[in-house]
């Protein structure tokens, strides 16, 4: 077998008498001519009139990209998108492109110019990060009318005359579906309203899981943001496991958001006749596999195909390491604690210190099955660090496991959080 991990490819052994079953995405045909249908989408929308229509009279416009760790394809819509505001005849100096870096880091000279992906857009209008620490560069615009959750939003985006954000839908293991009002909040908001939404009543909800938008709580708050913005349109995008166009949408953020999800669930989602005590899976390799961090998001998505009491064995390069040195604290603090201690300090929250709510999700999958880690950019304290056991064979993790279980059955997802398998629903009865 070969699994993403990192640029390329991680081979992996298998034992002569295991039996794999590979879920891999349904077949999908990416789109032939992607330029024509981003031209076609900015002009014929969905939910709103087409770009040149909206461009028409505005003084400024703010367009929100992800962050270096989405592979959202910018380099085949932004510079459509900016050439048709010059054409309206706004001027370039009022066009800024905004990364939404949420509480992530800011993304920079090299790693910046391939996240836009176009030396001309780079050439011709600002592109700024955004900085949830930053007060003076947020505004605030109250609570969200049923929860609560304080709405600081980006100065730049709320106060320009157009807004777009842009970015690419797929499973997310708490909002359910990433992309369009995700990009407001978290992606430009400030820490205190990314620090609720990270907290323990939002991260416990059984509600806030993956390809769930009924009754999810992060995504009614979300909702609540974009309505207290106002005026907001988005360019949604659905890619294969090779980073391929399928789909892509311009709009109203809402509706735009809503066909996104409905496109990007046929290709995301595939069901599973059985639960397995064996799992093999991935980080999805590079951009997501370059932290611990954001390997969890593996660890938490198969969950549904798995036995209680299995093991996942999940391969991610970590180049980075483990992520942000708030993460590296949280970590430090739920291995001294212990699980349950740790959970319930959480509890007592109101807002969640920085990136510890990631610490949380995976004590949903440590305290469901057994997870072995294969990494090769930890060092050993860091390997310490990560919760999980790591090991150096996944040949030898997966035979270990085969014979552990007596079951030489095993699933394999190679492209980790980007393919939920889901239990089908005759097994679910039967379990309940």
């Amino acid at each position: 077998m070969w699994l993403p991990y990192g640029r390329g490819k991680l081979q992996v052994d298998l034992p002569a008498a295991a039996r794999p079953t590979v879920l891999s995405a349904p077949n999908a045909s990416p789109i032939a001519d992607p330029d024509d249908a981003v031209r076609r989408c900015l002009h014929e929308p969905v939910g709103s009139p087409g770009l040149p229509e909206l461009a028409a009279g505005r003084k400024s416009a703010c367009i929100v990209i992800c962050d270096i760790t989405r592979p959202v394809p910018n380099h085949l819509f932004l510079a459509p998108m900016i050439k048709i505001l010059l054409d309206c005849g706004m001027p370039r100096s009022e066009i800024t492109i905004l990364v939404a870096t949420g509480l992530h880091r800011p993304n920079l000279g090299a790693e910046l110019a391939e996240l836009i992906g176009d030396p001309w857009v780079l050439d011709n209008v600002e592109v700024v990060n955004h900085d949830a620490r930053d007060v003076a560069d947020l505004v605030d615009l109250g609570v969200t009318p049923t929860r609560g959750t304080p709405i600081h939003l980006n100065r730049r985006f709320v106060e320009a005359d157009l807004r777009i954000v842009t970015g690419l839908v797929e499973p997310h293991f708490m909002a359910g579906w990433s992309g369009g009002r995700k990009v407001i909040a978290p992606g430009i908001a400030g820490h205190q309203t990314i620090r609720t939404f990270h907290s323990h009543r939002f991260m416990a909800d059984p509600l806030a899981t993956q390809c769930n938008l009924d009754g999810n709580p992060l995504h009614e708050d979300q909702l609540d943001i974009v309505r207290a913005v106002g005026e907001v349109y988005a360019l949604n995008t659905v890619i294969d496991d090779e980073r391929r166009l399928l789909d892509v949408f311009f709009g109203d953020v809402l509706q735009s958001h809503a066909d996104a999800v409905t496109a990007a669930a046929r290709t995301s989602t595939i069901s599973a006749e059985r639960r397995f005590r064996t799992v093999l899976t991935s980080s999805a390799g590079y951009p997501l596999d370059k932290t611990y961090y954001q390997t969890i998001k593996g660890m938490v998505t198969p969950l549904d195909i798995l036995e209680p009491g299995g093991t996942l064995l999940i391969a991610s390069e970590c180049s980075e390491g483990l992520g942000s040195p708030e993460f590296v604290a949280a970590q430090r603090e739920l291995i001294a604690r212990g699980a349950d201690a740790f959970l319930d300090h959480l509890s007592t929250k109101q807002m969640a210190d920085i990136d510890e709510w990631q610490s949380q999700m995976l004590l949903r999958s440590q305290r469901m099955v057994r997870i072995q880690l294969y990494s090769t950019g930890l060092s050993a304290e860091q390997q310490k660090l990560t919760g999980v056991e790591v090991i150096d064979d996944l040949g030898q993790g997966i035979s270990d496991s085969l014979r552990r279980s007596g079951d030489d059955s095993l699933a394999i997802i190679p492209d980790g959080p980007y393919l939920i398998p889901r239990l089908a629903p005759q097994e679910h009865q039967s379990h309940s």
